[in-house]
């Protein structure tokens, strides 16, 4: 392949997944994406990453193979009680005045997980908001988790995690809301208990889509460790977004190095990583 072809063929790929994703996929990640699409470049037999945008743009594989890229490129990056701070912010200032607002009537907390990959922060949220109705707080909640792969959606479906995956939640959580998996295909691996499985749904979203099918008046969105693969562009985008489906007083929580992101005359800063819809 001659050198102005495959230029034209690495500009025409990144400019077809920030279109479609908002990842931007400059020069130096060249390894990475290499190494993450290996299992797609074997599968069509392609020779090398070249060879493989050639079968994609030439040879009429990109309609089959795009969801199967996406899926590869994006992060998939969770862990339970990430950034815990988020957490606590949640239940001891937002839930307490969430309560004191709607008095004397129990509030239904709408929480979102932007971003929610195999559904460690749903499922943390979950946690959390039933310890908080353990401790008395009278309230009820639904959380939804959006995420681009269908295949992290389809394990967060699951709700099964293994020993190391579930590390970060304490030992007396892990015992009240996890049940170890007995059979030995489960081996090492503890499922989410029913009772939090239920509060949690699942749904397919691109971040990069012009509109959202999400209600419109959400108490609190987690759209962290997201928008730093996006550039400034597309990052106010989805801001402006998402902005749209807090209610007045909602929360949009960003990761601790996307603070500088959030630049929306609706929003004002609470505390780091966390910010107030007017």
């Amino acid at each position: 392949m001659n050198q102005v072809l495959r230029q034209a063929h690495d500009q025409r790929f990144s400019e077809l997944i920030r279109n479609r994703t908002g990842i931007q996929l400059p020069v130096h990640r060249r390894q990475m994406i290499e190494s993450r699409l290996r299992p797609r470049i074997a599968a069509v037999g392609a020779s090398g990453f070249e060879g493989y945008l050639a079968q994609l743009f030439d040879h009429g594989l990109l309609e089959d193979e795009l969801p199967l890229v996406i899926d590869l490129l994006t992060t998939n990056k969770t862990d339970f009680f990430r950034e815990a701070t988020h957490f606590d912010v949640l239940v001891q200032e937002i839930v307490p005045e969430a309560v004191r607002r709607a008095a004397p009537h129990p509030p239904r907390l709408k929480i979102w997980s932007a971003a929610s990959s195999e559904g460690a922060e749903a499922y943390t949220t979950a946690i959390v908001l039933a310890e908080a109705q353990r401790a008395g707080q009278r309230f009820s909640y639904a959380i939804l988790g959006t995420d681009i792969s269908q295949r992290m959606l389809d394990r967060a479906r699951r709700a099964i995690y293994s020993a190391e995956q579930l590390s970060p939640v304490p030992a007396e959580l892990r015992a009240r809301y996890t049940m170890v998996g007995r059979a030995p295909a489960h081996a090492g691996t503890a499922r989410l208990v029913p009772e939090l499985r239920d509060r949690v749904q699942f749904m397919h979203l691109n971040l990069m889509d012009r509109t959202y099918p999400v209600d419109r008046d959400v108490d609190v969105i987690f759209l962290r460790n997201v928008l730093i693969y996006f550039g400034p562009e597309d990052q106010s985008a989805v801001i402006a977004r998402m902005v749209s489906h807090l209610r007045p007083n909602g929360y949009l929580i960003v990761g601790h190095s996307e603070s500088m992101v959030v630049n929306h005359p609706q929003m004002k800063q609470h505390s780091p990583s966390i910010f107030r819809k007017t």
